[in-house]
């Protein structure tokens, strides 16, 4: 049978030592100096993880693009021409009246790009005349500018 001992009957080597008897404890100087090296190092590491995700939703986009390609490739090919108009691809998820051998939906749904926005479908497409062109305005929003993500290789103008 198990008794309760009071701390007074424990042998020494089991009672906690106190900072009088030597035991050091840390500084304020040596906590700050540990808190400024951690905060270095996530000011080192975060923009890597950052950018990362940045660089996810680039590709994620690139991905709803081609997805997007082969359903307006497998649309043309039952109907003989590619949606029209801005609203064309809705025209891949209900049928169009246009459509004699629509064999849709081609999507389940009109995807948008990794940051919620909608894609700008053209066709006839002004880069890629005998098609469509697919542009997402990528993280900056914007249309025009460096970072659009498109269905075709290289942005107009730029060589």
């Amino acid at each position: 049978m198990k008794t309760k001992c009071s701390p007074n009957l424990l042998p020494a080597r089991f009672l906690p030592r106190s900072k009088a008897a030597g035991r050091p404890g840390f500084t304020l100087v040596e906590l700050l100096l540990v808190l400024a090296i951690l905060a270095i190092l996530a000011g080192i590491i975060y923009p890597n993880y950052a950018r990362r995700g940045e660089h996810a939703r680039v590709t994620a986009t690139q991905t709803q693009i081609a997805s997007l390609k082969g359903a307006l490739a497998t649309f043309e090919v039952d109907n003989g021409y590619y949606p029209h108009g801005p609203g064309g691809l809705v025209e891949l998820v209900v049928r169009p009246a246009s459509a004699a051998n629509w064999h849709g939906p081609y999507l389940e749904t009109v995807p948008k790009d990794a940051w919620g926005r909608e894609f700008t479908y053209v066709a006839p497409g002004k880069v890629q005349t005998t098609a469509f062109d697919i542009i997402s305005a990528g993280p900056d929003g914007q249309f025009g500018t460096a970072d659009d993500i498109t269905n075709y290789p290289e942005r107009p103008g730029k060589h």
